[in-house]
């Protein structure tokens, strides 16, 4: 039995004042709806953003800002083809890689941190034994 029940958000750094840049990345080319953050948290920056499932995507402020270049998060859609077409309406440089089963590409949000979105889900059997925990 999982301990760990699932995935809330995930937190994106990005240097102080990101935040019309996140309304247009994460908002307008990624259609994604923005959420009212809690009024205690709002004087620290960054913006709030709901995905399909019920999971989020929070931009916060990193004072010493350091892009991500490697890690990253990894979103998912039904038709990738649709968000390359997105992407070059919104001058937003994508690179496919074809090395996995997934149809997936990579990109970066515009403070630089990599980003990855596939087409389908990424396998998420366990390589591990559960039933005796």
């Amino acid at each position: 039995m999982y301990m760990i029940q699932g995935l809330d958000h995930v937190q994106v750094n990005a240097p102080r004042g990101h935040e019309a840049e996140a309304r247009t990345f994460f908002g307008a080319f990624l259609r994604l709806p923005e959420l009212t953050k809690p009024e205690i948290l709002q004087a620290n920056g960054g913006v709030w953003f709901a995905l399909p499932d019920g999971r989020q995507i929070h931009t916060g402020v990193a004072d010493a800002f350091v892009p991500s270049t490697k890690g990253h998060i990894c979103l998912f859609c039904d038709d990738l083809d649709t968000v390359l077409a997105r992407a070059e309406q919104f001058g937003v440089v994508c690179s496919l890689d074809t090395r996995v089963h997934l149809r997936r590409l990579y990109l970066s949000d515009p403070w630089g941190n990599r980003m990855e979105i596939v087409e389908g889900r990424h396998d998420s059997s366990p390589s591990w034994n559960t039933a005796g925990d």
